[in-house]
C-alpha cells in the first residue's frame, strides 16, 4: 500500500508550472480540494446523524 501511495502523490506546483493554459490550472486546483470537501461533508453527516441518534434515544 505504501508503494501505491508514493506513486499517487502529485506535485501540484510542478503541474501548475507546466500548465498549458489557465483552465488547466483551475482544474488542478479544484481537483486538489475535492477530497477535502468530501471528507468535510462525510464528517458533518456523521456528526449530524450521531446528534439525531442521541436526541432520539
Amino acid at each position: 500500500m505504501t508503494i501505491i501511495a508514493l506513486v499517487q502523490q502529485v506535485n501540484i506546483a510542478e503541474k501548475l508550472k507546466n500548465a498549458t493554459d489557465s483552465s488547466y490550472q483551475t482544474g488542478v486546483i479544484i481537483g486538489s480540494f475535492v477530497p477535502f470537501v468530501i471528507l468535510i461533508g462525510l464528517a458533518y453527516w456523521m456528526y449530524s446523524s450521531a446528534k439525531k441518534r442521541d436526541k432520539n434515544g
